[in-house]
This record gives structure tokens, C-alpha cells and sequence, in this order.
């Protein structure tokens, strides 16, 4: 096939081919649809020929296993969206399913081929379709190499997996000229829908890389960490290691005095799990909570965490949907959930109920509650209200429940529980050693982790340092909880 590669060199970008080639297992690829040409009745092209209707489709390899791949041309026609375009990806995306092996798009379109009319819907429709048939069944990557705008971000949207490049990236519903014509409104393509737009803001990327090589190497990166498809089991135990002395000696000295004071939950990962296996999905989005994934002793699982670091770790919205998002990501390919709680309640004021935080925080009690992977949690400090219960607790569903000996359980904090219960109190001055021994007791009394422990609510009160054992051990022995009342195909990762 000859390849329009210098057109697209042109603008400072690989042409799809290239892209292809550099992404899969050298000399892997297999290119299959090369011949199909678009519908030629369409208005106003009839006499011209659109060399594989703007889309490459075929098969390859990334480290060793199969992959079905496809790369829109923005050279051809902008890269549109056709009916022959669109059943192009959608029959690949068909027989993906049927091989068993991971979606990887390279999108870079400029949407529907206008001139095609409704058989280009018809097009989108069809992928949409796919799109949503694969879900839970196999992986699905878009990578975002260039403006994407109307149609051509919906089927990235239904992806598992957005990997977004700096200064190549753009997704948008519509682009700056509409926005200007319909709002008065002028805007560039990167502030409206550039890679960190959706990285931080919008969360619609889950990763932002600074060049297509280094988007390429985390695409590699990922596919090391995710089943290539329902009932594929990924354990490396040889690959990955656990410096025991170095991190359990860590571990313990993370939590600062101050229980105010903020710490980064990412070094509790790090201190747990197999060395240098932590992969951060949406690191830039939501920074009060942290997913994604790690190795325990060469098994993949997934990681759920509040951050003290970031809003002191408190559940919004935008945390919610994280959340939720990636629990049933992780319970559609049984990949075991290892929670990190840390979490002083859902937050509160009008702004975030005003945008639903009933709403969104129901996503994460629904998510926990109906996954049936191993899940397995440990409270680290503060775990308050309704935000306990959604974090994996036993009332939801956890296998096990570790607690630190420090650790907080109760409805809220000793402040605001006596500022309720004693508000009378509290205003008379001769009783502030009255109120103090009340703080006290509730201390005491209320929120150690001991009290839940005796109920049963805790599975085990432990020393940090011991976290990895209880987690590793925990996690082997409910290893085959996996292969009980599953369905052939489960649910795929979008939110209720």
C-alpha cells in the first residue's frame, strides 16, 4: 500500500502506518480491509477514490501477544468517518472479541464524512455498538493523536483507556469555530479540549504524555497490567520483587503526628506492593483519591485510595466517579481491589450538592457492592460517616478489613461530634474541662479501631509494618474467590 506518509510528516506527525509500526512488536503487523473504498454515491465525491476509506485496520503484537489495532489517516479526507470507514473498525472490533485480544485505536479525526450523510451515522453507529459489545469482554485503548471532534469522541469515551499527547491531542463535541458562532466565544482547540483540559479538569484522559513515544511506551506499560480478556489471568511473579526490610521500615514513619496534617497515600502503596509496580491511572484528575494498579508478589490488582494530600482526602464528585469507574473496571476482569482508607467524609456545601454528590457518591457504594472479586482494605487513619462504609468496608462487601492501631472509625471526628452532642455545654466556659473529658472519652470509647474489631467490623487491628503480609497472604488465599458464581461476560466500566 502506498501511504500518504510525507502529507502527514508535513504537520509534525507520524503518518498512521508509522504510528502502527512504532506502537506494535516489530514486523508484527498484519493489515487486513486495505482494499475497501467508501460508498460512491456520496454528494459530491463521486469521482473520487479514499484509499482504504481513511483507516487502517489489522492485527499485530505487543510484547508477544496479539492485539487488533486500527489508525485513522487525517490525511485522507481529514481522517472522516464513512459507512465503509466505520465497518472497517467495527468488524475488527468484532473479531477482537471473537480472538480473545485488546482494541487499540489511534484516533485522529476529524468526525462524521459530512458528505456521506446518514450512512456516515450509520457508520458511527455500528462502531458505537462494538464499542459497547467488547466492554467487559476485552480491553479497549484510544490513544488521541490528533483533533478529534463530534462522533470521533464518543467511541474513545466508551474505551476502557484514554491516552492523551500534549500539543497533539484534542477531543471536543464541537470545535472553537462552532463555539465561537453559537456562544461569541473565542477559544483555542487546546484550552477547550487539549490534553490537559482533560486531564485534570474533565478526566476524560486517563493518561497525559508529553510525545506519541512516550504515549506508546505507556500503552506497552499497561498491557502488563490488564487481562488481554475476560478470564485471562496476568501473574509475573518472576519480573517483580518486594524489598521487605527497606519498605516495612518505611512504612511505619509515613503517617505524620499531626492527624491534620496531610501525607501522600502514595508512599502506603509503594511500602505494600511488589517494588517499582505502582501504575497511576488519572493521576492528574481528582488528586484526593488515587487509581490504579500494582503487583502483589507478580499479581496484578487493582488500587483504590483517598489522599490526605489532596483535600485531605475528601470524596467529591469528581473522586466518586474515579472511584467507581475504576472499581467496576477491575470486577469486569477480576482483577482483585486493594482500598487505602483514608477518608474524612463525603464533602459538604452547596457547590458539590448542588452538582450531585448524593448522585455520584452512590456510584461508589453500588460499584464496591456489586463487584465479587478479592477485595480487600486498609484503614490507615480516619475513616468517618457515610465515606467509611462506601470505602470498601465489610457492610459492603470486603473479604478483609485492616486497621492501623491510630486508626479513626466512627460517624466524625471528636470536634464535631462534641461540638453536637455539648453545643449547650460548650458555651459555658466553667465547663470546658467538662467538654474536654468528653472529647476524651469519645475518643476512647467511639473511634478506635478496637471497637469495630469487636464487632467484627475489622478483620485485624495491625502494625503498619506487617501491612504487606496481611495484604499478600490475604489476597492468596482468596485467590480462587474468582472462579465462584461468575458470569460468562460481566458488566463493562461505565458508571451506573
Amino acid at each position: 500500500m502506498n501511504y500518504n506518509v510525507e502529507k502527514q510528516h508535513e504537520k509534525g506527525k507520524w503518518h498512521a502506518i508509522e504510528r502502527i509500526n512504532n506502537l506494535l512488536d516489530k514486523d508484527s503487523f498484519m493489515e487486513i480491509y486495505q482494499g475497501v473504498r467508501h460508498n460512491c454515491t456520496s454528494f459530491g465525491m463521486e469521482k473520487k477514490d479514499i484509499p482504504y476509506d481513511g483507516v487502517i485496520t489489522g492485527f499485530g503484537t505487543i510484547n508477544g501477544r496479539k492485539v487488533a489495532v486500527y489508525a485513522q489517516d487525517f490525511t485522507v479526507q481529514g481522517g472522516s468517518l464513512g459507512l465503509m470507514h466505520g465497518k472497517k473498525i467495527a468488524e475488527l472490533i468484532d473479531k477482537a472479541i471473537q480472538a480473545r485480544c485488546p482494541v487499540i485505536g489511534i484516533n485522529d479525526s476529524g468526525g462524521a464524512r459530512i458528505q456521506e450523510g446518514v450512512d456516515a451515522l450509520c457508520g458511527y453507529g455500528d462502531l458505537f455498538y462494538q464499542n459497547v459489545r467488547a466492554s467487559g469482554s476485552v480491553p479497549q485503548i484510544s490513544i488521541i493523536a490528533g483533533p478529534c471532534a463530534g462522533g470521533a469522541v464518543y467511541s474513545p469515551g466508551i474505551t476502557d483507556f484514554i491516552f492523551a499527547v500534549d500539543k497533539v491531542s484534542q477531543l471536543f463535541i464541537t470545535g472553537p469555530k462552532v463555539v465561537k458562532s453559537v456562544m461569541f466565544m473565542d477559544i483555542s482547540a487546546e484550552d477547550l479540549g487539549g490534553a490537559s483540559i482533560h486531564s485534570k479538569k474533565s478526566g476524560v484522559a486517563h493518561f497525559r504524555c508529553i510525545s506519541e513515544p512516550e504515549c506508546f511506551d505507556k500503552v506497552r506499560k499497561l498491557l502488563d497490567y490488564i487481562p488481554h480478556y475476560y478470564g485471562d489471568e496476568l501473574v509475573q511473579a518472576a519480573k517483580y520483587h518486594f524489598d521487605e526490610n527497606k519498605k516495612t521500615k518505611h512504612i511505619g514513619k509515613i503517617l505524620p503526628e499531626n492527624t491534620r496534617q496531610g501525607y501522600d497515600i502514595r508512599d502506603v502503596i509503594n511500602d505494600v506492593t511488589d517494588d517499582d509496580s505502582f501504575f497511576e491511572t488519572s493521576a492528574e484528575f481528582a488528586i484526593n483519591c488515587v487509581t490504579g494498579f500494582a503487583k502483589v508478589e507478580g499479581r496484578s490488582v487493582g488500587i483504590i485510595a483517598n489522599n490526605p494530600a489532596g483535600m485531605g482526602g475528601v470524596l467529591d464528585c469528581d473522586a466518586s466517579d474515579k472511584i467507581a469507574r475504576h472499581v467496576r473496571y477491575c470486577d469486569a476482569y477480576n482483577i482483585p481491589l486493594l482500598t487505602f482508607v483514608d477518608v474524612p467524609g463525603f464533602i459538604p456545601g452547596p457547590q458539590e450538592e448542588q452538582k450531585g454528590i448524593i448522585r455520584h457518591g452512590a456510584k461508589v457504594i453500588y460499584a464496591y457492592s456489586e463487584s465479587t472479586v478479592p477485595k480487600v482494605t486498609v484503614i490507615t487513619r480516619k475513616a468517618y460517616g457515610g465515606a467509611y462504609i462506601a470505602m470498601c468496608s465489610k457492610h459492603i462487601g470486603a473479604d478483609y478489613v485492616y486497621a492501623w492501631p491510630t486508626s479513626e472509625i466512627a460517624v466524625m471526628g471528636a470536634d464535631g461530634a462534641v461540638g453536637i452532642l455539648y453545643a449547650k455545654e460548650m458555651k459555658d466556659p466553667e465547663k470546658a474541662e467538662y467538654v474536654a473529658e468528653k472529647k476524651a472519652q469519645y475518643e476512647e470509647e467511639i473511634m478506635t479501631p478496637t471497637i469495630a474489631a469487636k464487632r467484627g467490623y475489622i478483620s485485624e487491628v495491625i502494625d503498619p509494618s506487617a501491612t504487606r503480609k496481611y495484604v499478600a497472604n490475604s489476597f492468596k488465599f482468596l485467590a480462587d474467590k474468582q472462579s465462584m458464581d461468575k458470569p460468562a461476560k460481566k458488566h463493562g466500566n461505565i458508571p451506573l
